[in-house]
Formats: structure tokens, sequence, C-alpha cells
């Protein structure tokens, strides 16, 4: 049963990042139009997603890493994308009724997160449930969600999680932009939050410089006025 690994949300200064699994015994069985998330609009990677949960013949696992998580000061990025890429591919076979007793290898593809894609494999491998790893053949390769259709469907379901995300947060709190670090919408939010609330959001990454330097500048402009 091969299946395919990716993330989204690894680099906002807003939110959770996610990762997706999903896995198959045919690529056939893919709806038409699968490509990396970021090729799609919105809607159709909505579209292309709930046609991918909808089939009983494929299997969909989610992870997400929470700011608190990110913000942990004993890990780093390309851990917490170990973890997610682990946690999706659990996730993915909890309900694949997997034999233990069985020695034939699961065949997978993640895009790599880690300047060196053999040991992100290896890492993610490693950090798999006992009932999983063993039976993992699993490849990294950067640029996978653009050249694999199974990775592009699990690109897919990152991104329309995370899109999700960031949606009930503006639900609660009003436009956030992408959450990335360039959009000025999302750097509008923070410092009117700041401003208004004498801290950061408990969904920023205070780790983050973005974030860091806006509450900075608040502490900065306050002092000034004494």
């Amino acid at each position: 049963m091969p299946f395919g690994v990716d993330e989204a949300g690894k680099g906002p200064a807003l939110g959770s990042m996610f990762a997706a699994a999903v896995s198959l015994e045919d690529p056939e069985y893919l709806p038409e139009g699968i490509a990396d998330s970021k090729r799609l609009t919105p809607e159709r990677r909505e579209e292309l997603a709930a046609t991918l949960r909808d089939d009983d013949r494929i299997a969909v696992g989610v992870a997400e890493i929470t700011p608190a998580r990110i913000d942990h000061p004993e890990t780093d990025m390309n851990s917490l994308a170990v973890d997610a890429h682990a946690g999706a591919i659990d996730d993915a076979f909890t309900d694949c009724d997997l034999d233990p007793s069985e020695d034939s290898s699961i065949g997978g593809l993640c895009d790599a997160c880690d300047t060196d894609a053999d040991r992100f494999a290896r890492r993610v491998t490693e950090a798999c449930s006992s009932e999983t790893d063993r039976r993992l053949d699993l490849e990294a390769r950067h640029g996978a969600d653009e050249d694999s259709p199974i990775v592009g469907a699990a690109s897919v379901i990152a991104k329309v999680e995370r899109d999700a995300h960031v949606d009930a947060i503006a639900a609660e709190h009003g436009d956030v932009g992408s959450g990335y670090p360039s959009d000025p919408t999302t750097r509008e939010f923070l410092e009117t939050y700041v401003d208004d609330h004498g801290d950061l959001p408990p969904f920023a990454r205070e780790s983050w410089s973005t974030c860091a330097d806006v509450l900075a500048a608040a502490e900065q402009t306050g002092l000034e006025q004494f």
C-alpha cells in the first residue's frame, strides 16, 4: 500500500503546522487534477480533499504541530517536521489493519524537509510507531510534492487542514492574513493585537522573529511614554 506525505505551514508566524499522509493500493484511485497544492486554487483544493477523504479505497492521516511545540526551546523545525510526518503516517495506517506477522514492506515517499533527504527519511521511519516503522520502505525527495501525484495529494490535504485552521482563528479574531511573516495583513494584525492586549495572541509562534520584533517594538513604545 504505497503512500505519500507532505506538510503545510512550516514557515508562518501564526498557527500550527500540519502534515498529511495519503495511502492507497492503486495510484489510479487518485482523482483527476491532483497537483502540488500551491498550484491549485483554494476551492479546487477543498474539492480534491473532500474527494480523497470520501473514497474508502484511500486512507488519510493528519498530524498537527501546535505553536507551543514549535516554540519549545529544546526542539527545532526539522525535528518537528519529522514528528509531523511520522504522526501523519501512523494516523493513516491506524485503520488499515496491518498484519504484524507479515514481512512485506510498505513503500512511501515524503517531501524532504531537510537538506539531507536520506537523513530525513531515516528519521521519519524511526519516529513512526513500532508497528509501522519495521514495515516502512520510506524515501524522501526534495520537490516530491511537484512530481509525485500521491505526495501532491498529501500536500492538498495538509494545505486544506492548515487553511481551515487559519479560517477558524480569523472567525474568532478577525482577518489575520495568511499568517506568513511577509504578509502585511498578518503583520498589521499582530501589531494591533499587541497594542490592544499588551501581549502576543495565543496562536502566535513567539520564537519567530516577526512576533518577537512586534512585541519588542510595542514594549519600547510603552517605555517611551513614561
